[in-house]
């Protein structure tokens, strides 16, 4: 694993350096845990599960704002490999992780000119739809096939983000019509610059058909899509890296809200598991969105990279009955 989670060298922050290292670790730690007393696990008491969710789902909130995909890619596939919890309440609770965490980000990213309503509504009505049907498709089939196809969907991601070249700041030079019939621009200040940065994107309408594709497969493993947002808008749209992780919160609210309520019509939205785990998201993503201004668009990049290839591999050996 130690190979796949190497990303080439940059120059990082001690800030940023901290934070990844400390992903790791507490990502890493509900394995190591069960694996060494896996029945003693199985019998703790309720409350200890529940102290488990929010301590984990606190951790979960400040990376995944720095990283900008929402709580759920990493909520589910992880929480059900380590948890004593089956897959559909699972998913369920983090439809609500990531919602909530979308929301409680969203206002102060939005203060600060990072999350954009004109570059994301448009995103946000198309996925909100197929989100809808997604649900509904992945709460019909079992759920070891489900944590197997997230594992690959999730690693797919990964692998795309670190061969992909620098993107902090895209050079859109000619913007295409669509996104100039929407007004889809704008300008923000770098605080690891120094500098107003002034944005334009293109390929509008072929992004609208991916989000329409992200939109039901976030409904279907109840991840809220955040892990393929910020590729499409960053690597696609040409939407500077800050921008895409603050305006993908923005879609996320609006997505995990539409397919939430799927989760709920069935039965698939347990109370025990939802609360606290949306409390311990709600207030690590205020910290990680004050976090956000402060690191690098390198140091951000790097933890998306990693955090989602550490999600990936948990599903995959989790859908092989690992």
């Amino acid at each position: 694993m130690a190979s796949i989670m190497q990303a080439p060298a940059r120059k990082l922050s001690p800030a940023a350096f901290a934070v990844a290292g400390l992903a790791l670790f507490f990502l890493l730690l509900p394995g190591t845990l069960l694996a060494a007393e896996p029945q003693a696990a199985i019998e703790a008491a309720w409350w200890v599960w529940v102290l488990l969710l929010f301590v984990f789902s606190f951790i979960l909130g400040i990376f995944a704002v720095l990283a900008g995909v929402g709580g759920g890619v990493l909520f589910v596939p992880i929480v059900s490999s380590f948890f004593p919890f089956h897959l559909d309440y699972v998913r369920g609770a983090g439809l609500m992780v990531a919602l909530s965490g979308a929301i409680s980000a969203g206002s102060p990213l939005m203060r600060k000119g990072l999350a954009d309503l004109k570059l994301g509504l448009p995103m946000a009505l198309v996925g909100s739809v197929s989100s809808i049907v997604g649900a509904m498709v992945g709460l019909a089939l079992p759920a070891q096939t489900v944590q197997l196809l997230l594992g690959i969907v999730i690693v797919f991601i990964a692998t795309i983000m670190f061969l992909s070249g620098k993107s902090g700041y895209p050079e859109v030079k000619v913007p295409d019509a669509l996104s100039k019939a929407l007004h889809i621009s704008g300008i923000y200040y770098e605080e690891s610059i120094k500098k107003d940065v002034s944005w334009q994107v293109h390929r509008t309408p072929l992004s609208l058909i991916f989000f329409l594709m992200i939109g039901f497969i976030g409904g279907m493993f109840g991840l809220g899509a955040g892990f393929a947002n910020v590729p499409v808008f960053n690597l696609l749209m040409g939407v500077p890296l800050k921008v895409s992780v603050a305006t993908s919160g923005l879609v996320l609210s609006i997505n995990g809200a539409a397919a939430a309520w799927v989760y709920m019509f069935k039965g698939a939205m347990l109370p025990l598991i939802a609360v606290p785990s949306i409390a311990g998201m709600m207030l690590g993503s205020k910290i990680g969105a004050k976090l956000l201004t402060r690191v690098n668009t390198g140091s951000v990049r790097i933890i998306v990279v990693s955090m989602l290839a550490v999600a990936g591999i948990r599903s995959l050996l989790k859908g092989f009955g690992i």
